[in-house]
């Protein structure tokens, strides 16, 4: 047997890895030390990025409830092995929306990555398209969703709808029009989350020029060169650029609020009319409730995303996990993806094993973007993927359409009922 430390598995000799990638990511700088996972990028990330841009990026809402909720739910399941069966020939490849992916893992969407990294956005996406997995570009982004899809055509789009109905077709057809196939509208961002959190750290929308702003980007100094000034030279202020289909405002402009007007106001036939003009995939994001997700699916999506928005939203929301299985049988007709606080590949098994058809992870992509740039990206979606492939083996399975709820066992039994 020869062990391919790469791929983190175990090849028969003469027989290539399941899964690899076009090419070995290129190598961390040293200063990063050694990264194992991707809880080491967020220490990274918390040392080279400024107080106030690390606390928008981890921090979640008010009392944090939903974000540790979210870490939390995976002790709630432990995990049933089986033995003597060959798994050599593993694969972590998955099928999705008629798509082959390298991994049941792609990148959530996240605001404002070009703040955090240089270029975020698009170190993400090509990062993701050399590693062959889905990446959901943002709405609130700083970097044209044009460039995004250029430089990589699988990447997909997430909108936030605008406030009236010739705003959210006017975004439509632009989005359209760049030529993306698959449109994700997130719905749990009805109105401003109360994220006291980034106040305390000095992050404000708009962002506010201050004295412990200035003082944070000269303590950041990597930071302050390789991204805030490099951007400034190059590319001029960042504007929220794809919230609507004209470029929004600068980061800086008092009217940053005035584009993510409240939505309070839409409806299901919003998703109606946006289904009878969207020729492509159409997923809807931020679901938790059953009812919810059947109107879904009745109004024409042809995915799901569970989702608390990581708990960026309401404080003492329910994890996605929890309600995963009741939302996987009363929708059987369609896909059902998951996001929100996955870090391990164990993680990622246990959402699979639940029903859970593909998982999107976001924080710690950014980490990576914002310590290495798209090199750190790869690397981050390479030790996922291992992850998962290591797992796999250790679980006895050889195929992610292999897990059910038969490789779990509530971690103790007075809980079972509700961990579901």
């Amino acid at each position: 047997m020869a062990t391919d430390p790469s791929a983190g598995r175990v090849a028969p000799a003469g027989h290539a890895p399941a899964v690899s990638s076009p090419e070995r990511p290129a190598a961390l700088p040293a200063r990063l030390g050694q990264v194992l996972c991707l809880d080491d990028f967020e220490a990274a990330a918390r040392r080279h990025l400024p107080r106030p841009v690390f606390a928008y990026v981890s921090g979640g809402v008010e009392r944090n409830r939903s974000l540790r909720a979210n870490a939390q739910a995976f002790d709630a399941w432990e995990f049933v092995t089986r033995v003597l069966i060959d798994t050599s020939r593993r694969s972590t490849e998955t099928a999705l929306l008629g798509s082959t992916w390298s991994a049941p893992v792609g990148i959530a969407p996240m605001g404002l990555c070009a703040l955090s990294a240089y270029r975020g956005d698009l170190a993400i996406t090509q990062a993701a398209a050399r590693e062959n997995v889905p990446m959901i570009m943002s709405g609130s982004s700083l970097i044209r969703l044009e460039e995004i899809v250029q430089a990589n055509p699988k990447a997909w789009f997430q909108a936030y709808l605008p406030g009236t109905e010739a705003q959210i077709v006017a975004l439509i057809e632009r989005v359209k029009a760049a030529g993306y196939g698959t449109l994700v509208l997130t719905l749990d961002a009805s109105i401003a989350s109360n994220r006291e959190n980034n106040i305390r750290a000095g992050f404000s929308t708009p962002l506010r020029p201050s004295l412990r702003l200035a003082w944070e980007g000269l303590t950041h100094p990597r930071w302050l060169f390789g991204t805030f000034l490099k951007t400034l030279a190059r590319h001029g202020m960042p504007h929220f650029e794809n919230n609507h289909a004209h470029r929004g405002v600068p980061i800086l402009s008092k009217n940053v609020l005035r584009d993510f007007s409240d939505r309070g106001h839409l409806g299901w036939q919003h998703i109606r009319m946006i289904r009878a003009m969207w020729p492509g995939q159409l997923v809807i994001k931020g679901i938790l409730d059953v009812r919810d997700a059947r109107a879904a699916v009745e109004t024409g999506a042809d995915g799901l995303i569970i989702s608390n928005h990581g708990g960026r939203q309401l404080d003492s929301t329910v994890s996605p996990l929890r309600v995963l299985p009741d939302i996987v049988q009363a929708c059987p007709e369609v896909p059902v993806m998951i996001d929100s606080g996955f870090r391990r590949g164990t993680d990622v098994l246990k959402a699979l094993a639940l029903g859970a058809k593909f998982v999107f992870v976001g924080r710690p992509f950014n980490y990576a973007a914002a310590v290495a740039g798209q090199d750190g990206v790869r690397k981050a979606i390479s030790l996922l993927r291992e992850e998962v492939s290591r797992d796999m083996a250790m679980l006895g399975v050889t195929s992610v359409t292999d897990l059910s709820t038969d490789c779990l066992m509530p971690a103790d039994p007075r809980t079972a009922s509700s961990s579901c």
